[in-house]
């Protein structure tokens, strides 16, 4: 990255560079931004009318921010953003130990410098991506890790304790002329908070009692969840006070913003790995909706916390291992391309384990039992926005004798289009719903999803049964 040529105070003042605190170089830029009709936050979806013009609005407004949300909800991931409206890069005071302006500083030893050697006095650029500090709040942090403390080592060379010089800075302070986050702020001791006030209020420090006056330029963002409130901590009511803005963000509104999120997070294309299989996935977009509806319908169930939500790392994990089970199964059968079926979401358990939290603590194997019935339900919900069961008693009624059907994700799909002629009218409805449902009834691979999708369907409409057998599935009356 090439920065700009002036080197020194001298050749800066002849560009006509004037000075501009952290906020109005936000704001300088957003506007820029809203004016070209650029993407504020390029990859965030589902905030567009809610969450993002809440932000537009903090920077406007150059307050400090907090984002308050349950987890998941791409609180990190926009504060990671944020420096992506800073100018590219911003001119420091070299032999300075925080960032600090040529022209005008805030520092004793910057100041210092500029009155011995004036515009000769060399510069430093730094770049927008190193002008952004995180530290994720944890109960150990202490005061020195933010704001600094006493260097002894320096005190004993002779420097008195109220001399600047003599500190060593904490994050804080470092990020000066920058934007310093801190994540998960309930988990911050309430002593600690408490010496954040000076920070967003007077905008100085103190350290041990010393009045060390720095005059920091910092935008101080802020992460928080709503259950951490009662959880864990809690965040004082004179800090959320000197917060300018609290921004609340949420999960996906819409099923197929929930979709589009997890396809554009999860690991979907597996053929450039190293490590490539040599089986290509294609998703068809019902076994997507299942994947959303499973983790919609467990953020609606009383059997699960709702206060702690469930994540859309939720999502993403599980077509993640919807499309991995599917690999397993190409990788076993030799087919170069496969398309996930219902047996896949067998497999959602492993994937869904942690991520949802039970109201209660119940018996061993609950979990897995109340992941299992959401998956039902999911399955239940989109089936039947695509079919009627009842339309379907030809094929019911063929398995009143002794009929059993074959299931499992060890057949590949040659195989269960095989097994779908020994049922009269089957392949023909699956061809139906295939063409209802926009995907290709033709392709014996998608045929086949479609076809198990079918049975899955009667069954969780209590039309047909099923059972295990020795590791195997089948579908019977």
């Amino acid at each position: 990255m090439t920065h700009p040529r002036p080197a020194t105070v001298g050749q800066l003042k002849e560009t006509g560079y004037r000075p501009s605190s952290v906020k109005d170089e936000l704001r300088r830029n957003l506007i820029r931004k809203l004016k070209a009709g650029e993407e504020l936050f390029p990859g965030i979806l589902g905030y567009r009318d809610s969450v993002i013009p809440q932000i537009v609005n903090g920077i406007l407004s150059k307050h400090d921010l907090l984002f308050l949300g349950l987890r998941g909800q791409a609180k990190t991931r926009i504060l990671r953003m944020l420096p992506d409206l800073l100018d590219e890069w911003m001119p420091v005071l070299s032999g300075v130990e925080i960032n600090d302006d040529p022209i005008r500083p805030g520092t004793k030893a910057a100041k210092r410098i500029l009155a011995e050697q004036g515009d000769d006095a060399k510069i430093e650029w730094v770049h927008r991506s190193d002008r952004y500090h995180e530290k994720l709040a944890t109960p150990d942090v202490t005061i020195a890790d933010l704001i600094g403390e006493v260097d002894l080592v320096k005190h004993a060379e002779g420097r008195y304790l109220s001399d600047e010089s003599t500190m060593h800075f904490g994050l804080i302070p470092r990020s000066n002329r920058g934007i310093f986050a801190i994540n998960e702020l309930p988990d911050l001791a309430p002593r600690i908070q408490v010496g954040l006030f000076n920070v967003l209020e007077e905008r100085d420090v103190q350290i041990r009692g010393f009045p060390i006056r720095l005059d920091l330029d910092v935008c101080l963002v802020f992460s928080a969840n709503p259950e951490d409130y009662t959880n864990r901590g809690r965040i004082v009511t004179p800090l959320k006070d000197r917060i300018g803005s609290v921004i609340r963000t949420h999960y996906p509104e819409t099923a197929d913003e929930g979709i589009k999120i997890a396809e554009q997070n999860a690991w979907v294309e597996r053929t450039e790995s190293d490590s490539a299989s040599g089986v290509h996935v294609d998703v068809p977009r019902f076994m997507s909706e299942v994947i959303e509806e499973t983790v919609r319908l467990a953020r609606t169930s009383p059997h699960v916390s709702q206060a702690s939500g469930v994540s859309v790392r939720t999502s993403i994990a599980n077509l993640e291992t919807v499309i991995s089970n599917a690999e397993r199964r190409g990788i076993s059968t030799g087919e170069k391309r496969v398309v996930p079926r219902i047996c896949d979401l067998n497999f959602l358990v492993a994937s869904c384990r942690g991520k949802i939290e039970m109201t209660l603590a119940e018996e061993e194997g609950a979990e897995d039992k109340l992941i299992r019935s959401l998956v039902g339900e999911a399955v239940k919900a989109v089936f039947d926005r695509y079919d009627d069961a009842d339309a379907h008693e030809g094929i019911t009624d063929q398995f009143r004798g002794n009929l059993t059907f074959p299931a499992g994700d060890d057949l590949s799909a040659d195989e269960f289009v095989a097994n779908m002629k020994a049922v009269k009218g089957l392949s023909q409805s699956a061809a139906a719903l295939a063409k209802e449902m926009k995907v290709d009834g033709g392709d014996p691979a998608t045929l086949a999803a479609v076809g198990e999708f079918l049975l899955e369907g009667l069954y969780v409409n209590n039309r047909l049964s099923k059972f295990n057998s020795k590791g195997k599935t089948f579908f019977k009356k």
